[in-house]
């Protein structure tokens, strides 16, 4: 009699696990009921391309809706770059003293640029071609007409392939 019983027991807790035997654990991880329902996908810590470290987190299944993780914490830096505080601590390559907009980018000088379109005879600016500076910005080249050229905009795309972060 008491096989049948132990049969019994042993499926009725594999079809209802929640009326299954506690395992002594005191309390249960922590869920929000709105996070529970919907599907999650684990995201492993990774660098950005700024320096800033991304710990790892859980974000909701892509068509779902918004992420379940909780709001970003500050930024961090990679270890052996400069402290948060200095001007290069979100761009640790390249010209450390440039002045840059909001967004990171090295602020152009929209005088010099201008010399060079009448120095050059095309004020307005020439068909296919695009402002290039011989010595990148963020390697240290000068934002002067001295250091423009024009460039087909093929070959620009390639040599800003070849130039990132001042590789020469």
């Amino acid at each position: 009699m008491k096989r049948p019983l132990a049969v019994l027991g042993l499926a009725l807790a594999l079809a209802f696990p929640a009326y299954a035997v506690p395992t002594g654990r005191t309390s249960a991880p922590h869920h929000s009921s709105s996070s529970s329902t919907k599907p999650k996908v684990h995201v492993n810590g990774y660098y950005r391309k700024d320096g800033t470290y991304v710990p790892p987190h859980y974000r909701a299944a892509p068509g779902t809706g918004q992420s379940t993780s909780p709001p970003k914490p500050p930024a961090t830096t990679r270890p052996g770059t400069p402290s948060a505080g200095s001007s290069s601590a979100t761009h640790p390559r390249g010209c450390k003293t440039c002045p840059r907009d909001a967004h990171g980018r090295i602020l152009r000088s929209p005088a010099a640029r201008a010399q060079f379109l009448r120095q050059t005879g095309y004020t307005h600016g020439r068909p296919g071609y695009v402002v290039d500076h011989i010595v990148p910005l963020e390697c240290g080249g000068a934002d002067s007409p001295s250091n423009m050229q024009w460039q087909t905009i093929a070959e620009a795309k390639a040599k800003d392939k070849t130039e990132a972060n001042c590789r020469r």
